[in-house]
């Protein structure tokens, strides 16, 4: 139990401390968070359980292909805001268009013979 608590404390810090830089400095935390925290956390956590390198290795190739339809996140919200288009409408519909990616993304590796 000790064990799963750690994790979820290690895993919820990196998220408050994003956060919190975010306050003071936007160029640090976007630094910060731009950093794949999550995918090392989640690579440290199978290792520690004792995944075998095959694991980590298919991880971390399914991670990176991944990443790149979540990338629309991050343009389509400041265009969707710069347009005057209110936060919560402009995350719904940044948060709908990269699902939508997500989706298609995986159709597409399939039809390549990628599995995710």
């Amino acid at each position: 139990m000790w064990y799963y608590f750690c994790k979820v404390a290690v895993s919820a810090l990196v998220i408050v401390a994003i956060s919190e830089v975010a306050k003071r400095n936007s160029g640090f935390a976007a630094l910060l968070a731009s950093l794949p925290l999550t995918s090392l956390l989640a690579i440290v956590w199978l290792r520690v359980e004792g995944a075998e390198s095959a694991q980590i290795v298919e991880l971390s190739q399914q991670i990176f292909w991944l990443v790149l339809p979540s990338l629309l996140l991050f343009v389509l919200l400041p265009m969707l805001l710069k347009c005057g288009i209110t936060f919560w409408v402009s995350l719904g519909l940044a948060s709908s268009a990269t699902i939508l990616c997500y989706f298609l993304m995986i159709l597409l590796l399939r039809r390549f013979g990628v599995s995710i």
